[in-house]
């Protein structure tokens, strides 16, 4: 379950019967123009030694972060996945991850150690 899933709910009871929850925030998201994009580029080591390329800060739609995430899955020749609002990319591929998405016309660095 992602965060936009999760609903924070202060209302228990309402004795209205046509009350409806809304909630303050807005599912339909705009995705900021590349340019616009403070990315940042981790490197966590897992359990086992294993390490894992990060990538997060990217606002806008689902959509467009899981096309950002396969583009890099492709670019990098390995398996990740999205979730969370993250881009998790398998093994240690910060540098070319960073390449690629400053070609790509993104504002992109690296963070973390």
């Amino acid at each position: 379950m992602s965060k936009k899933d999760k609903i924070k709910k202060d209302i228990v009871y309402s004795t209205n019967p046509n009350f409806s929850y809304e909630s303050e925030e807005s599912d339909d998201l705009e995705t900021l123009a590349p340019v616009q994009q403070n990315l940042k580029v981790y490197l966590d080591r897992l359990g086992g030694g294993k390490m894992l390329s990060r990538v997060n800060g990217f606002i806008g739609k689902n959509e467009d972060l899981e096309s950002l995430g396969k583009m890099l899955k492709q670019k990098c020749g390995v398996g990740g996945t999205v979730k969370e609002c993250e881009i998790l990319i398998q093994g240690e591929h910060r540098d070319k991850i960073l390449d690629i998405l400053i070609k790509a016309g993104y504002k992109a660095k690296k963070a973390g150690g």
